[in-house]
């Protein structure tokens, strides 16, 4: 039978509509649309996807059950190496990891592979009849600092091997950035709230509203019986450019836009924490996380919003489909343009005009690409006399963010580099005895699945260290 050259569409809302709405985007493959995804697999013999897969998930192997009409059994495929196959089928970029290394991409479109695996995923949630089966305890107790994807991986892999595992979270819901960085329209909240359901079925033990480095430290944890420790709190601390203006009302972190929609709920007409709406919102950075702040804003009322972005289309670190939804929902990008001063609003003779401490705009050079910097990207150049004032009222900073010094503070003899992040060995080993690390925490920023692997890779050798003991 002759392959598909294309991989099957993923069925959208239409742009116009879910540009005012936070409906989830897309809608998901059918059964027949999965069983014909999963025929053009070839089955290698090699499977170069699965080592393209931070978590080694055995693809080829899930494909074939889809192929035969064992949606569950595709399930219980994945499972064996992941914990979040509904979060990873949505947020991954597979693009860069298990379909990049797809032999028909080689000729063709490589499989959908991150579309299959949602579609397992959805399939077992929505028709899921079994009772979880409880490991018998092992007697060894295990504290994993924070929910997003690494804490909550390495809690799984650990409560499947009889661990008693309880996760420490900060804020009021389980998730981490899964809840409060992704919004409802890529990523809903209720996937994530089935996925940690699924680990509390396990015995899996969640404590929310702990701030560890505040409410408990690290050395208190081990004096409460703990024999080893995973910190997974992410890297929560947003970055800035240093220009004028930054603190001027109406500019955010995009960590602060997106908390604050996502998580206290601001889009609601009567919100505890308000946020900026409607005007004319300037997004700075061109990552997954600028396209999420900008989708956002328009779906808050903005009637113009720009990505502003000092490279080129090209270089843009955002994931392909993300920008595509993006542009389609009228996303203005201004690109090879970099900010130089926020502007504010100062009317000295009025000082009771409400205006004043507000945006009125921000002042843009535009840029030109140069010599590659040290990763081989080439570097941006300003342009002489290319100034000019894009006319806007809100700016959200999408530049990065680094991991938070709390924990570095209050816990004697952890080492970590000059970015803040703590220093692991390859078994995510800190240079404390019991102490592991993973995810933005030890690398910044980065995506949901490596973060995923990291847990993976620290409940091991968790497993191995206790097991020795």
């Amino acid at each position: 039978m002759a392959i598909d050259p294309k991989k099957h569409e993923m069925p959208t809302q239409e742009p116009s509509v879910r540009a005012h709405n936070f409906s989830e985007v897309a809608l998901g493959y059918t059964y027949e649309m999965a069983k014909a995804e999963a025929a053009r697999c070839l089955n290698c013999k090699n499977q170069p996807c699965v080592n393209g897969c931070p978590v080694n998930v055995h693809i080829p192997d899930f494909i074939s059950k889809i192929k035969e009409g064992d949606i569950e059994g595709a399930y219980d495929v994945i499972s064996l190496s992941s914990s979040l196959p509904a979060v990873c089928g949505r947020v991954c970029p597979q693009e860069n990891q298990c379909e990049k290394n797809c032999t028909l991409g080689v000729k063709f479109e490589p499989v959908g592979i991150g579309r299959l695996e949602r579609f397992v995923a959805d399939y077992h949630n929505a028709n899921e009849k079994s009772n979880v089966t409880v490991p018998e305890n092992n007697g060894h107790r295990v504290a994993i600092v924070g929910s997003g994807p690494s804490g909550l991986t390495c809690a799984g892999d650990l409560a499947k091997l009889g661990y008693s595992v309880t996760v420490y979270e900060a804020l009021h819901t389980a998730g981490g950035v899964l809840v409060y960085g992704i919004p409802e329209f890529r990523l809903p909240k209720s996937i994530v709230a089935k996925e940690v359901d699924g680990l509390k079925a396990l015995g899996v033990k969640i404590e929310t509203n702990v701030v560890i480095g505040k409410t408990l430290t690290i050395d208190e944890l081990f004096d409460l019986g703990f024999e080893a420790v995973f910190i997974g709190s992410g890297a929560g601390l947003p970055n800035f450019m240093g220009i004028p203006g930054e603190s001027l009302k109406g500019v955010y972190s995009a960590n602060e836009f997106l908390t604050r929609s996502n998580l206290m709920k601001a889009y609601r007409d009567d919100p505890e924490t308000p946020i900026m709406k409607g005007g004319k919102v300037a997004v700075v950075g061109g990552g997954n996380v600028a396209m999420d702040a900008a989708r956002t804003a328009l779906r808050l009322g903005a009637e113009t919003v720009y990505i502003v972005y000092r490279r080129s289309m090209e270089e843009l670190p955002a994931r392909r489909e993300e920008v595509e939804h993006a542009l389609e929902e009228g996303i203005d990008f201004r690109l090879l343009t970099n900010p130089t001063e926020i502007i504010g609003f100062s009317n000295p003779e009025d000082a009771r005009d409400p205006r004043n401490g507000f945006v009125k705009g921000m002042k843009c050079i535009k840029m030109e690409l140069g010599e590659p910097d040290a990763r081989g990207r080439r570097r941006p150049v300003p342009i002489e006399n290319s100034e000019f004032i894009l006319d806007v009222d809100t700016v959200i900073m999408s530049i990065g963010t680094s991991p938070n010094p709390l924990i570095k503070s209050t816990t004697e003899g952890l080492e970590v580099n000059e970015r803040g992040g703590i220093i692991v060995n390859e078994d995510g080993l800190t240079s404390r005895d019991g102490v592991y690390a993973g995810g933005d925490a030890v690398t910044g920023a980065a995506t949901v699945i490596s973060a995923m692997g990291a847990g993976k890779t620290a409940a091991k050798a968790i497993d191995e260290y206790l097991s020795s003991k």
